[in-house]
């Protein structure tokens, strides 16, 4: 497995990252814009075909005592949805405090007010996507 894509879901913005498995590294792409959680799928589509990833990712958002919270739902109708229409892998992964952790990266490189929301969902992908590779060396 080369190529790895990793969303970050949201009602308004989809985060996301690219990473290498050889190299483990992951790095943020451009944010997707979404209305009501639905991305421009031309977008997604252009994405696939570009990086051809060998498996794609889904940020799962718990609440910190691990039950569902209200976009738990949503994040997993969009993994089914990406899996549907492109026949790509696509696993769940544990998102929580991913972007309060991109936030504070953020935060340490170049202060906050500078920050944009796009900047952290994308952040917040790339922050699965190593998560993820962390896991599978476990």
């Amino acid at each position: 497995m080369s190529q790895v894509i990793a969303f970050d879901f949201g009602l308004a913005r989809i985060g996301v990252a690219v990473g290498q498995a050889i190299t483990q590294t992951a790095s943020p792409l451009d944010t997707l814009k979404a209305n009501d959680g639905v991305p421009n799928w031309t977008q997604v589509e252009i994405l696939l075909k570009h990086w051809q990833p060998k498996k794609v990712l889904v940020g799962e958002p718990f609440n910190m005592d691990g039950t569902d919270q209200e976009i738990t739902l949503r994040a997993r109708k969009f993994a089914n949805r990406v899996h549907g229409r492109f026949g790509v892998q696509v696993e769940m992964v544990d998102e929580r405090l991913s972007s309060a952790a991109a936030r504070d990266e953020l935060f340490e490189f170049g202060g906050y007010q500078k920050i944009k929301k796009s900047q952290v969902d994308s952040i917040a992908a790339a922050l699965i996507l190593e998560s993820w590779f962390s896991n599978q060396n476990s």
